[in-house]
């Protein structure tokens, strides 16, 4: 247990936050899904569309330091690549 006022502090801004990451972690995983679903109903259309909105969570997920970018990268490439191949 936290002893200082300081360590208090710390300790609940962690909680905190990682609440607040978790939703979007959580958010940035739906998405995704998003865009998996409609590539299995083989909607081009909307995985396109979906793409587009999903690119954009995961590079802030990036910028947020959630997500490496080398994994965001390697999610959007393979995601695109089976859009393409509809």
């Amino acid at each position: 247990m936290a002893n200082s006022a300081g360590s208090r502090k710390r300790a609940r801004q962690a909680v905190k936050r990682n609440k607040h990451n978790s939703q979007i972690r959580a958010k940035v995983r739906t998405f995704i899904k998003k865009v998996a679903y409609a590539l299995e109903a083989g909607n081009k259309k909307e995985a396109q569309g979906g793409y587009a909105k999903m690119q954009k969570e995961l590079d802030q997920a990036v910028n947020k330091g959630l997500m490496h970018k080398n994994q965001a990268a390697r999610k959007k490439s393979r995601l695109n690549a089976q859009i393409k191949a509809l």
